[in-house]
C-alpha cells in the first residue's frame, strides 16, 4: 500500500556487543486522504486511490466502496460480492507472488524456467481479474501451482521438498545469524474489528498512527492468518516461517480460485462491513500485508465529510509492535549483521521502503 510519491520507514538498531538493546522506528508519512477526500462524492474518489497507492489498488476500492454503501444503506447483490471477493483474492496472490520472487527468487538460476512460469501465471491472472469467473483463471491458477510445486512446495505449503529451490531459501533465512529471545504474540483477526473501527472516528487521530488494542499491539499478516486460522500454538516468528506461511497462503488462495471462486467457502472475515450511525460506516479488507480498515461520515449531500484509514504496516512497524518484539534482545552471531535484521524486516512486508541503520551503545 505505498503512495506513488514514495515514502519509507527508518529502523534504527542499537546493539551493546552482539546483542540488540532497542529498536528505534520513525513511522512513514501517512498520506493526508482525511483532507484530501473531505468534502467530495466518493464516487468520485474511486479512480484517484489506485494513483495514491501503487500496491493493493483493489482492496483501497472495495474497502472505501463498501464502507460508503454501508453509510448510506445500500445492500449488494451476492454476485457482486462473489466478484469483489475474488478480486481481493487475485491481488492479494499478486502480491505474494511477487514479494516471493522480489525478495527470494530473483537470483535463482536452478529455478529459472518456474520462476518464469510463475510469473506468466501471475500476469494472465491479473489480466483475467476484473472477467466473469471461468477457464482463463483456472488456467492460470494451475500454472502458478504447478510453478509453485517445482520450486518445492506441496500439499498447501506444509511440506518443502528437500533440495528444491525454496527449501534452499528457507534454510538459508533459518542460518540468517540470529537467535531471538522468547516472546508472547498476539494476532489481528475480524473479532477485532469492531473495536477498531469505532476507534477510528471516535478516538483522537494519532489512532492511526500508533494503534493499539488494550495496550498491545498484534501482528497482521500471513503468519498471523496462518497461526489464527489453525489455531496453532506460539511458535518461532522468524523470516523463514514468515515465508513459509506466504507460500502456503498463495497455494491456498488459488486452490479456493480453482474450486470456482464460491462465495460460501470464501476465507472468513475477508470483507466486512460495520453500520456505525447515521451516515456513518466502516469496511475491513483482508489483504497481502494484512488487515486494512477504511471508516467514513458522510454530509446530508452525500459527501464525505470524513475519512479515516488504517493500514497494515502501521501495526506491523509500530515502535511497540511485532518488528520490535522479533528483534529485541536477539543475539546477531552472523555477519554482516544487517543481513539477519533485513530479512526480518522484509518478512514483515512494508507497504513502504525503509532505511536500517545501526548504533553501537555501552550495554544492552
Amino acid at each position: 500500500m505505498s503512495l506513488a510519491a514514495g515514502n519509507k520507514i527508518d529502523v534504527t538498531v542499537s546493539l551493546a556487543s552482539d546483542v540488540v538493546a532497542a529498536i528505534e522506528i520513525l513511522p512513514r508519512v501517512r498520506p493526508p486522504l482525511a483532507r484530501l477526500f473531505a468534502g467530495k462524492q466518493a464516487s468520485s474518489l474511486l479512480n484517484v486511490l489506485p494513483r495514491l497507492f501503487a500496491l493493493c489498488a483493489a482492496a483501497q476500492q472495495i474497502a472505501l466502496l463498501s464502507a460508503v454503501e454501508t453509510a448510506r444503506d445500500e445492500a449488494i447483490t451476492r454476485a457482486t460480492k462473489q466478484r469483489r471477493i475474488a478480486l481481493i483474492v487475485i491481488e492479494r496472490i499478486a502480491d505474494l507472488l511477487r514479494s516471493l520472487f522480489v525478495g527470494h527468487l530473483a537470483q535463482d538460476v536452478a529455478g529459472a524456467a518456474a520462476i518464469r512460469s510463475l510469473m506468466r501465471g501471475m500476469s494472465a491472472l491479473l489480466g483475467s481479474a476484473h472477467s466473469p469467473w471461468g477457464s482463463a483463471q483456472c488456467e492460470a491458477t494451475a500454472r502458478i501451482v504447478g510453478a509453485l510445486n517445482a520450486l518445492g512446495m506441496s500439499d498447501e505449503g506444509r511440506a518443502v521438498r528437500s533440495g528444491s529451490p525454496l527449501a534452499l531459501r528457507i534454510a538459508a533465512l533459518d542460518e540468517i545469524g540470529l537467535k531471538p529471545i522468547p516472546a508472547d504474540h498476539s494476532f489481528l483477526s475480524v473479532a477485532d474489528d469492531l473495536n477498531i473501527v469505532k476507534r477510528l472516528l471516535v478516538d483522537c487521530p494519532t489512532f492511526c498512527y500508533r494503534p493499539d488494542l488494550d495496550g498491545h499491539v498484534p501482528e497482521t499478516g500471513p503468519w498471523a492468518r496462518q497461526m489464527t486460522r489453525d489455531r496453532l500454538p506460539p511458535s518461532p516468528s522468524g523470516a523463514a516461517e514468515r515465508l513459509v506461511a506466504r507460500i502456503a497462503e498463495t497455494l491456498r488462495l488459488c486452490a479456493w480460485l480453482k474450486a470456482g471462486a464460491q462465495i460460501d467457502s470464501a476465507e472468513h472475515g475477508i470483507v466486512e462491513r460495520y453500520k456505525l450511525g447515521f451516515g456513518r460506516a466502516a469496511a475491513a479488507v483482508e489483504c497481502a500485508r494484512g488487515r486494512l480498515y477504511h471508516a467514513v461520515e458522510l454530509d446530508p449531500q452525500g459527501r464525505i465529510s470524513r475519512f479515516e484509514f488504517l493500514a497494515p504496516t502501521e501495526w506491523n512497524f509500530h515502535p511497540c509492535g511485532p518488528l520490535v518484539r522479533s528483534l529485541q534482545g536477539a543475539v546477531l552471531t552472523g555477519r554482516p549483521r544487517r543481513d539477519a535484521v533485513d530479512a526480518v524486516i522484509a518478512s514483515l512486508d512494508p507497504c513502504v521502503g525503509f532505511t536500517l541503520s545501526f548504533r553501537e551503545v555501552g550495554h544492552a
